[in-house]
């Protein structure tokens, strides 16, 4: 089994294929267990090839048509299309947005079309693609009504695997992921850039801006989680999504005050006053487009969970920065 991971040297591309590496097997489309023989790994930076011979990395532009079409070919047999650029980039840079969020996705989508060897396609979508006036508890089936750049590139892009799937093209599942947090590293582009700083940052003994109020709510799912659904999703059979591939993953619904607060019990309280409020309404405007809550009984009934609640996640995220120390 030939496995490709477009966004492979970003963190949750790391992170995958360093579980996908452990596992070592995937199910297949027609639900047989199947040894994973090579891992390919796309990014435009290099990505960790964990020193195994079974990772093959590729750097390069997934909007390049002629890279994409030499990593992918009819051995090619899963792709998980992680690749994208960030929400607040997107909007701040429309012609990158379009040209990776967009542009990239179709071209994976019709040379695997064009090769007509049907693989699972697992696509990551995102909260981005609703807004607007919203229920309390938004539904798979909430119509979408992106508020931005990022979420209509995502918004379009399920449509196109849907389509795709309906057609025969690829076996397709959307996988909308909740905000993740705790994000490792630096703060980036994104607009839920915060929601990860906030918790990171004092962790680190340094001071945190959070750009929303505390009562904005957010719908949150561990790196952790992430990785599990991605897996867990890829090997769900067809059939089971029934007339949608598009699925909402379970996450949990917590405040930036009540993130705090788990900081502040898991941490004390000297961590937690390293974040100060800094309120800017672009940020704020577009992340409070997002639901805070969304139903996943139907992510439940195929089998995929949340964390149990956001002092586990960070509890998850310390001892996961532990490991990585020297």
């Amino acid at each position: 089994m030939k496995v490709l991971v477009t966004g492979g040297a970003g963190f949750l591309g790391q992170r995958l294929a360093r579980q996908l590496l452990a596992i070592g097997q995937l199910t297949d489309s027609a639900g047989a267990l199947q040894t994973i023989d090579q891992l390919v790994l796309v990014d435009v930076v290099p990505a960790n090839d964990f020193g195994d011979a079974r990772v093959k990395v590729v750097t390069g532009d997934i909007a390049d048509g002629a890279l994409m079409r030499e990593i992918i070919d009819i051995e090619t047999t899963s792709i998980f299309h992680l690749a994208a650029i960030v929400s607040g980039q997107a909007e701040a840079d429309f012609e990158l947005g379009m040209r990776i969020n967009l542009d990239a996705s179709r071209l994976l989508l019709d040379i695997c079309r064009e090769l007509g060897h049907q693989p699972k396609v697992v696509f990551t979508s995102s909260v981005a693609v609703y807004g607007g006036k919203l229920p309390d508890l938004v539904q798979d089936s909430t119509a979408l009504n992106p508020q931005s750049s990022y979420g209509a590139q995502k918004a379009i892009g399920e449509l196109l695997l849907n389509d795709y799937s309906r057609k025969g093209f690829v076996d397709g599942r959307v996988l909308r992921l909740p905000t993740i947090s705790v994000r490792p590293g630096k703060p980036n582009k994104a607009a839920s850039s915060f929601a990860s700083g906030i918790i990171r940052e004092p962790l680190n003994g340094e001071d945190s801006v959070c750009p929303v109020g505390p009562d904005l709510r957010l719908w949150l799912l561990s790196p952790r989680g992430a990785i599990e659904a991605l897996i867990a999703g890829h090997d769900l059979p067809a059939a089971s999504f029934g007339a949608s591939r598009t699925v909402n993953l379970p996450g949990l619904s917590v405040s930036v005050g009540e993130m705090l607060a788990a900081l502040s019990t898991v941490a004390g309280p000297q961590v937690a006053a390293h974040v100060n409020f800094a309120l800017d309404p672009a940020i704020e405007r577009i992340v409070d487009s997002w639901p805070g809550a969304w139903d996943v009984s139907r992510a439940r009934a195929l089998g995929l969970s949340a964390d149990s609640d956001f002092a586990a996640v960070i509890r998850a995220h310390i001892d996961d920065m532990a490991l990585l120390q020297p």
